[in-house]
């Protein structure tokens, strides 16, 4: 007795094929359109964040002091004029002089902060570090008031001396928030393994932790500098008569023929901080290319 088949396997080939096809298009579809919302995303981000920047920059070389196109003419009279303003010069030397003092302040303490935080276990330091943190959290506005009404109390002058003191207060919490994400990601048992070969405390901090932080010094680094340099609320509130940077420009902008000389000085100190923030990463990309080739930790120092 004979028994007949049907081959079937053709076509349930083809309709395999069919539905791979299908499936295969149908993930490159949402792949496409994945990687069309991420880059629709990035370039709202860039607008948002560099938009201003560039139309403040793109407006300082216009020869009209109404911002609004079409272009009255080029013109290189604002920057002169500005360059040439003995207070915008004033206002300049007293906000980077601040900044220099706050920075390494606010990195010394700050760092401190985060070691005692993740390196030692007692009693309220979960406390402690929301405390630390308090700055972070309470607004600008409460901080100057309460600081203003503290020196007044004490009658301490107001100069660049307690602008200084309060720049530190909210810049070395994030300091120290930086330097924590570091150090918490940081593997313990290179440092116990280098004191089991015979290294000493000062060596594995020289050697080991510091390398390691050198990303997290110098983002912490710049953006304390810019805080301090760019702090207007603060700065209003305990600097008596002093003249910082924002407060100039608080005080210029009141007068609309003043405006295209504030857009090109805000366009210049803009760009110099765009600088700085280039060249702290050129200057890591560097050295991580040499660590890599050399596998020696002092050139992460050095």
């Amino acid at each position: 007795m004979s028994v007949t088949t049907t081959k079937i396997e053709p076509e349930a080939t083809a309709g395999d094929q069919r539905a791979r096809g299908f499936a295969v298009g149908g993930r490159e579809g949402r792949s496409r359109a994945a990687a069309i919302a991420r880059w629709a995303f990035l370039a709202i981000v860039v607008v948002i964040l560099y938009g201003p920047l560039l139309i403040l920059a793109l407006f300082s070389f216009n020869d009209s002091i109404v911002i609004a196109l079409p272009f009255k003419g080029f013109t290189l009279d604002w920057y002169r004029e500005a360059l040439q303003n003995p207070l915008v010069r004033e206002s300049l030397k007293n906000s980077l002089a601040v900044a220099l003092v706050v920075t390494p302040v606010a990195l010394t303490l700050g760092t401190m902060a985060a070691f005692a935080t993740t390196r030692f276990r007692y009693k309220g330091r979960g406390s402690v570090a929301a405390l630390g943190a308090g700055p972070l959290i309470v607004p600008w506005l409460i901080l100057a008031v309460g600081a203003l009404l503290f020196f007044s109390k004490l009658k301490v002058p107001l100069n660049l001396r307690t602008i200084a003191v309060m720049h530190i207060v909210v810049a070395f919490p994030l300091v120290a928030a930086i330097v924590t994400a570091r150090l918490v990601r940081f593997d313990h048992r290179m440092e116990e393994a280098a004191r089991d070969l015979g290294a000493t405390h000062r060596e594995v901090l020289r050697y080991i932790t510091l390398p390691h932080l050198v990303p997290a010094l110098a983002a912490a680094a710049i953006l304390a500098f810019s805080y301090s340099f760019n702090n207007f609320v603060i700065s209003f509130f305990v600097g008596g008569f002093e003249l910082t940077f924002p407060i100039w420009v608080f005080s210029t902008l009141r007068h609309a023929q003043n405006v295209p000389i504030v857009n090109a000085i805000s366009t210049l100190v803009s760009l110099a901080q765009l600088l700085i923030v280039y060249v702290a990463w050129r200057l890591w990309h560097r050295r991580s290319k040499k660590m890599a080739a050399n596998d020696d930790p002092m050139d992460m120092l050095w």
